[in-house]
């Protein structure tokens, strides 16, 4: 990748081969261990940086953090091997990921390392992969907070595959959890409430379950786009899309408080639905597909759970089996900030709390009156059109 011997960093007992990813802390090389020939990923953090004070020093603390705190190898956490300095930089030896491909890395120039972020970009990925990937994302992440740590940047990019296996990556922010841990990561996979803690990680996996379930970027969530039928017709995506919902509620007292809740959660066996009765029309409800986003009330609420204010105003999700029906609260037809209609699935956010009439409008089905709904405790409807 660099032709340049001169521009190649120089570290101990390995040959650099090429840059083979950046960040803003730092970029990883894949090298060559001069006495075994084994292939390894080596990161370079300069110890020094114009208009920047001791950039390597995060990362030597977080790594420090990381060998006091978790004692043992996870295997979905990646392994540090190494950890050195040379005059210029701070840099450590980790495995390589796997090639994109699914071949074991290699010196060849068309090695592309496995990551998550490289796998969606070809798409959502198949329940089971889904549920494969997320349960070991999870494990990773809930090792880490059994020790007292948070990641602060869970994101697609820092899962790799390494001998098959998902791996979380990138310690560099690592840090112990408190209320005061600072804001740092990447800004898209950070709740609006502000705190880096654990449930801030549970945020961030959430999102990035999101990803995997529908292949579209973040920014989208919760809309479920092509993906909307194939994860309520799936009842592992319908599993795995509660559980985001749950994940990924703006308030951090109503996300779940760590990774191991929430993989505590996912393991748990799903409690069977009893069936709502209609009249005439409406059938059992179908399992949730667009989720819950709660509302924030006035503002972000820095304060502790038993001081939360109940909120006057809050995000509520409308699912409807068939979907593309257009949504009426106490006859108002709803509308986006854009002029254009509402249809299902949706989440309509800043409604008033307090008991509401909903009705649904299909251009292939009769208008359905859902009834009346209190907004303050309910805050997903879902329905059906009988067949």
């Amino acid at each position: 990748m660099n032709d340049d011997a001169q521009a190649v960093p120089r570290v101990p007992d390995f040959d650099l081969l090429r840059a083979i990813g950046r960040g803003g802390f730092g970029e990883v090389w894949l090298a060559r261990n001069q006495a075994t020939g084994q292939l390894r990923a080596v990161k370079l953090i300069a110890l020094s940086r114009p208009g920047t004070t001791d950039p390597a020093g995060r990362e030597i603390a977080s790594i420090t953090r990381l060998e006091e705190n978790v004692k043992t190898n996870h295997p979905n956490l990646l392994a540090i091997h190494h950890v050195g300095k040379t005059q210029d930089y701070l840099f450590y030896v980790s495995d390589p990921a796997d090639d994109a491909s699914g071949a074991p890395a290699s010196a060849d120039p068309s090695y592309r390392p496995a990551t998550l972020a490289e796998r969606l970009e070809s798409g959502p990925m198949p329940p089971d992969e889904c549920r494969w990937c997320a349960e070991q994302l999870l494990t990773g992440l809930a090792h880490l907070h059994a020790a007292g740590m948070v990641h602060r940047d869970v994101k697609p990019a820092n899962c790799l595959f390494v001998d098959g296996q998902l791996k979380l990556a990138d310690f560099g922010l690592l840090a112990e959890s408190t209320p005061l841990v600072s804001r740092v990561g990447t800004e898209k996979y950070m709740p609006p409430d502000g705190r880096m803690d654990t449930r801030a990680d549970v945020y961030a996996a959430g999102l990035v379950i999101y990803e995997m379930m529908t292949g579209r970027p973040v920014e989208n969530f919760p809309r479920l786009g092509e993906q909307a039928r194939a994860i309520a017709d799936d009842p592992i995506l319908q599993r795995l899309n509660h559980l985001v919902l749950r994940a990924c509620q703006p308030k951090a007292s109503d996300r779940y408080d760590d990774a191991r809740a929430m993989l505590a959660a996912w393991r748990k066996p799903p409690k069977r639905r009893a069936a709502p009765i209609h009249r005439r029309a409406l059938v059992a409800s179908i399992a949730a597909v667009c989720g819950v986003v709660m509302a924030v009330a006035a503002g972000i609420w820095w304060g502790g759970p038993e001081s939360a204010p109940a909120p006057d105003r809050v995000d509520v999700s409308f699912i409807t089996e068939p979907f593309e029906a257009t949504v009426f609260i106490d006859g108002e037809l709803q509308k986006r900030p854009d002029g254009t209609d509402y249809t299902t699935p949706c989440t309509i956010k800043d409604l008033p709390t307090g008991v509401h009439r909903v009705r649904f409008e299909h251009p292939d089905r009769p208008a359905l009156n859902a009834g009346e709904f209190d907004f303050g405790e309910t805050r997903e409807i879902e329905i059906s059109w009988g067949r």
